[in-house]
């Protein structure tokens, strides 16, 4: 069940779950704000707590209106496509050939027996999750020793509203397919940061510590993937 608490002029979604902790989310495109809360918690101490966090809310909201968004793309010929950070130009090659993507010079040249909108998508999409799931095992060989944890397995797949997430129980993390359109650096900040979440699950001091222990220029990659163009990306606290 989902319960509505007004902040002034900000709504937030209140939902109680069997959780230990207090989560609070703002989601693109328009900011929506989302708190989920332990079933113990009262909602006016879900209220107090918002209210304490209602700067950061702000400035969330703030940066999704002034990122720059990639619209839809259409797949059709000279469209520009990003691959890791540099722009590159789509060339199609409509022959009856195994699919195929290859990047010459400023061009992404995509070989593909059919023309359809549907099928050139699925083709692209497949390449760049073939790009994350080559650069990853290296970059977790270079991790492990670095911060102490054993990544066991690893997923790769078209994720709505995060860059990444992990699961402690497991060992296992997930990183969004569109990470391939970013910079390299950013895939890299994006891993470190889901392995801190094997040692400290919460955003909180100790996990910001870890980060600066590790990768003490990890703000700026943050940074670099914020201000790229957004699909469907959420901030946590």
């Amino acid at each position: 069940m989902v319960t509505q608490l007004k902040l002034g002029d900000i709504a937030a979604d209140v939902t109680l779950k069997d959780i230990k902790n207090v989560h609070l989310s703002v989601y693109p495109p328009t900011g929506r704000v989302r708190i989920s809360a332990p079933k113990r918690m009262c909602l006016d101490t879900i209220r107090v707590f918002a209210i304490s966090k209602l700067g950061w809310i702000k400035q969330q909201q703030r940066k999704l209106r002034e990122q720059e968004r990639e619209t839809p793309r259409e797949y059709l010929d000279r469209e520009s496509h990003y691959v890791w950070g540099k722009r590159y130009l789509l060339s199609l090659v409509d022959q009856d050939v195994e699919p195929k993507v290859v990047l010459r010079h400023s061009k992404m040249v995509l070989r593909s027996g059919s023309t359809s909108h549907d099928a050139r998508q699925a083709i692209i999409a497949q390449w760049y999750r073939d790009q994350i799931k080559g650069a990853v095992p290296d970059l977790i060989a270079k991790w492990e020793p670095i911060i102490g944890v054993k990544v066991n397995r690893i997923f790769v797949q078209k994720m709505k509203t995060k860059w990444g997430s992990c699961n402690p129980a497991s060992q296992s993390i997930r990183l969004n397919t569109d990470l391939a359109k970013k910079s390299r650096e950013c895939l890299e900040y994006i891993l470190v940061h889901e392995m801190v979440h094997l040692l400290e699950r919460r955003h909180n001091e100790r996990f910001r510590g870890f980060m600066d222990r590790f990768m003490p220029h990890w703000r700026a990659h943050r940074d670099e993937l914020n201000r790229t163009p957004l699909n469907h990306e959420t901030w946590s606290y």
